[in-house]
């Protein structure tokens, strides 16, 4: 993938309102890949004091939203499946990594990891659809 395409989705990302709400950054994106951050602070706490796994499972999107955007064609989830491990330290930064693991040119697979600086917090594998529509803010590119 070509800088000027990269800094598309980092600027994507960077405007995008609910990645601004949670301040999940993107930090990496090649095709087929992308690495997004998260600072875990307790403003993103459940009722029982520790992560919601709604806000873990953001970070999982946004990371498997740009991965699986990272071609020509735009792409929509079909399938989620997320495998919570243990619970984030507060106040710890949140690395989730989305790798293409498959791609037909209808379909493509992904794994999505979540972690701390020493831990394994959640795995999921998800799915996506692939429109015969190219992405429309990357024709100028």
């Amino acid at each position: 993938m070509d800088e000027k395409k990269q800094a598309v989705y980092f600027k994507k990302v960077e405007d995008e309102p609910f990645a601004k709400l949670l301040n999940i950054k993107l930090k990496e994106v090649s095709e087929g890949y992308a690495r997004c951050e998260m600072e875990y602070s307790e403003q993103m706490d459940n009722i029982y004091g520790s992560a919601h796994g709604g806000a873990l499972f953001s970070l999982i999107d946004e990371a498997f939203e740009i991965s699986s955007n990272s071609h020509e064609n735009i792409a929509v989830a079909l399938n989620m499946n997320v495998t919570y491990m243990r619970p984030p330290r507060k106040n710890t930064v949140l690395v989730a990594e989305s790798k293409e693991i498959n791609k037909t040119k209808k379909t493509a697979s992904y794994y999505i990891t979540v972690r701390d600086n020493e831990n394994l917090i959640a795995v999921c594998q998800a799915l996506v659809f692939v429109k015969d529509i190219a992405i429309p803010f990357l024709e100028k590119v």
